[in-house]
């Protein structure tokens, strides 16, 4: 019993002490909760204080922005109004001068419509007293000679017509005469000299190249086993072969003179190397090619060396060298282009131009010839791009414009180009033509000719580069032989295509003839 009282007491007393002990340590930690809460309400204070400070500071520079944007728009306005009523004054003063010019105005308008009123009353007066005179005349013509009142009228106008164009006629050949007189003699001697100095070379272009060879079994040989090797050629060259019951000939045609020769030379080493087949064919025109590029360009250094021209892109002398594989009309290309040249230096040294650059501008002339086989185009637009392209002397741009009518020439150079031009194209023999085409235009020149009133008849001559026309000397004068000769050839210009030009001769011809005897 003692010892079941002594463990309770001994249980009262440590759940005594355990109480406290709880109790002490409660309290304590209360204590740091409280602390811990008081210094997170200072931290929370002391945030809300700097972020009050921070909206105090944003609300401020708020308000200084705003002040400032409120102090610039009423500048702004300020300034726009000022600016407005400044406009507004000047259109003020705008309308003044209007209305006052405006005031001007009507009145010069009055003055006018005062002025017409007086010419229209002078013209009608006129046209009365016209009228009473043309009735006059018409009665005198009726009562002398019996005519109506519509034939003599006929009569009357006819003659005022006749004279009016004598009148037109005589003015316009008074007025060519005047302006021949002073030019005539200095073109004379120019164009005399330049002909008389020089005189080009002309060598009419075939469109084929004969290859000779030893015998008809060779033949067989460039055909090939089931024409493997002529059409290989045909192929490579670019050129029509012709192998026909001709002895000894194998015959390449082209209208590219420059294939053509190329061909010819490779078809000659062929035979004398003896192998024919396909890739020494090709190996061969590789060969011949390149040769014949290094040729046109020294022959192209060489033409300029003897023209005293230097300083010329390479691709250029290269093309003047090619011009030699290329013909127009019949004449070769390079031969017509050193022509023009000399001509040209010619004229312009005659003429106070630059020799050196009209000798330029003639060989470059007609540069885009060399690649018409190539590319398509004018000769005109394609040398005109080539010459920009690599810097050309302006004079010479010009010219290759110029010579064909694209634009006018600018300079004393450009002009000589054109005359030179058109004295190496009509040199008798220096082109060809397709014979039906010759003799179409030559009808044709002979037509309109004989188509005019007065024309007895017409003959084209000088390969149709002039044509005589012969009128009858009762119904057409002096005058009227000068108006004829005008209506013909703006006739011609308009319905005949021809190269250069074509001379218009009108000629008076009254014939008396007797016979003694």
């Amino acid at each position: 019993m003692i010892e079941i009282i002594a463990a309770v007491a001994t249980g009262v007393i440590g759940a005594g002490v355990g109480f406290g002990v709880a109790k002490k340590i409660n309290d304590a930690n209360y204590s740091i909760f409280i602390e811990q809460a008081k210094a997170k309400a200072k931290a929370i204070e002391f945030e809300a204080q700097g972020v009050l400070k921070d909206a105090n500071l944003k609300v401020s520079q708020a308000e200084m922005e705003a002040r400032k944007k409120y102090e610039e728009k009423g500048s702004r306005l300020a300034r726009e109004y000022e600016q407005k009523l400044a406009n507004a004054k000047e259109i003020e003063n705008n309308a003044k001068e209007a209305l006052k010019n405006a005031r001007a105005s009507e009145e010069e308008v009055a003055k006018a419509r005062s002025e017409a009123q007086s010419l229209y009353d002078e013209g009608r007066n006129l046209k009365a007293k016209y009228q009473e005179k043309m009735a006059e005349a018409l009665a005198t013509l009726e009562r002398s000679a019996g005519l109506t009142e519509d034939e003599a009228k006929a009569i009357v106008l006819a003659k005022v017509e006749e004279k009016s164009r004598a009148d037109i006629a005589h003015m316009v050949r008074k007025a060519e005469e005047e302006a021949k007189k002073d030019i005539k003699r200095r073109v004379n001697y120019i164009l005399a000299q330049a002909t008389s100095r020089f005189a080009g070379e002309f060598a009419a272009e075939r469109l084929i190249n004969v290859v000779n060879i030893k015998n008809d079994e060779l033949k067989g040989r460039i055909i090939g086993k089931e024409g493997r090797n002529i059409k290989t050629l045909e192929m490579v060259l670019g050129v029509e072969f012709i192998i026909d019951e001709t002895p000894n000939t194998i015959i390449l045609s082209s209208h590219n003179l420059y294939r053509r020769a190329i061909a010819t030379r490779v078809v000659e080493l062929l035979i004398e190397d003896g192998r024919i087949q396909p890739a020494r064919i090709e190996e061969l025109h590789k060969k011949v090619s390149e040769e014949f590029e290094t040729s046109i360009l020294e022959e192209g250094e060489n033409i300029l060396m003897d023209l005293g021209i230097s300083n010329m892109h390479p691709e250029l002398v290269k093309l003047i060298g090619k011009l030699r594989f290329r013909a127009s009309y019949g004449q070769n290309a390079l031969a017509h282009s050193l022509e023009v040249a000399h001509l040209a230096g010619i004229i312009a040294a005659e003429t106070g131009g630059d020799v050196r650059i009209a000798r330029r501008a003639g060989i470059l002339h007609d540069i885009g010839k060399a690649l018409t086989h190539e590319v398509e185009g004018s000769h005109v637009d394609l040398g005109g791009e080539l010459c920009k392209r690599y810097k050309e002397h302006p004079a010479v741009i010009n010219a290759i414009y110029a010579h064909h009518g694209h634009v006018e020439a600018d300079c004393v150079e450009s002009a000589a180009v054109c005359a030179a031009d058109a004295l190496s194209a009509a040199r008798p023999g220096a082109r060809r033509e397709v014979l039906e085409a010759f003799l179409k235009r030559v009808r044709q020149l002979e037509e309109i000719a004989t188509s005019k009133e007065g024309i007895k008849a017409a003959y084209a001559i000088n390969a149709g580069r002039e044509i005589r026309v012969i009128a009858n000397a009762k119904l057409v004068n002096d005058d009227e032989a000068v108006l004829l000769a005008k209506e013909i050839a703006e006739e011609i210009q308009d319905k005949v295509q021809f190269p250069g030009e074509i001379k218009v001769n009108v000629i008076r011809e009254s014939r008396a003839v007797q016979i003694a005897k």
